[in-house]
């Protein structure tokens, strides 16, 4: 039986009179790897941000793991929740290791523990920790900062982890390497629910047991990629997926 991980009802947000999410209601169940699509204003971070609590909605109700969120203490609840984004953050005067212990150091985590964290996941990521956990963020390529970033966001064994475009700002050959990884690592670890936010189709269609489709606010569509290319929902959702047939359109004449 699958255990609802994360439920919006009636869920609005405002900006003083700007009105960013009108009503979303949805339900991410344990272990999906829902990916968030939308092009900038759809509302795709502000959603993710309501998640963990960095904002409050308007109105409407937020359930994470079946308890409501305004109840629960947003201190503890975050460090239970995975976050990883674009600009990766890791403190540039601390090893890769303690970078990624931060948080286990925060909860008194035994020493011996966490350099066992420590190496499980940089194994996990597949960065070797004899060469890694002493290097410092300024030594890693922008590729190798990410595959931290993620160790990091795992140190906890979070249920959920958050990705609010985390590979927007790689180069297109590490991009495609770290969905490849992304995927594998959700793959490889049980009942965790990754929620995934992206602007980019391919992308989407590829990491998502289910796409979330939003527009100015709303979902388009909340379907598995297969249905999504099949069926789509909407004029708009139509419309993204053209992109990607005018792109493979320009890729057969230029091998034609």
């Amino acid at each position: 039986m699958t255990k609802t991980s994360i439920q919006f009802k009636y869920v609005q947000k405002s900006f003083g009179d700007n009105l960013v999410i009108p009503d979303l209601s949805f339900t991410v169940q344990e272990g999906e790897f829902v990916t968030i699509l939308g092009s900038s204003g759809s509302g795709k971070t502000t959603l993710l941000k309501m998640v963990n609590g960095l904002l409050k909605p308007s109105a409407g109700e937020i359930l994470i793991g079946g308890k409501k969120l305004a109840d629960q203490d947003l201190v503890n609840l975050r460090r239970h929740i995975g976050y990883v984004v674009q600009q990766i953050g890791l403190f540039p005067h601390m090893t890769i290791a303690q970078n990624i212990g931060v948080v286990p150091k925060m909860l008194n985590w035994p020493h011996e523990k966490i350099v066992s964290r420590v190496t499980e996941l940089l194994q996990l990521v597949q960065l070797d920790p004899d060469s890694f956990a002493d290097r410092y963020p300024s030594q890693l390529s922008g590729g190798q900062q990410q595959r931290v970033g993620v160790a990091r966001a795992l140190a906890t064994n979070p249920p959920y982890v958050l990705f609010d475009e985390p590979f927007g700002a790689l180069d297109a050959l590490t991009r495609l390497e770290l969905q490849r990884e992304i995927k594998r690592i959700h793959d490889s670890l049980a009942n965790k629910t990754f929620l995934f936010v992206t602007h980019d189709i391919n992308e989407a269609l590829f990491l998502g047991q289910r796409v979330m489709v939003m527009h100015d606010g709303q979902i388009e569509q909340f379907a598995t990629p297969e249905e999504v290319v099949t069926h789509p929902a909407t004029a708009f959702v139509k419309e993204l997926l053209g992109t990607v047939q005018q792109n493979e359109q320009l890729w057969g004449r230029a091998h034609d």
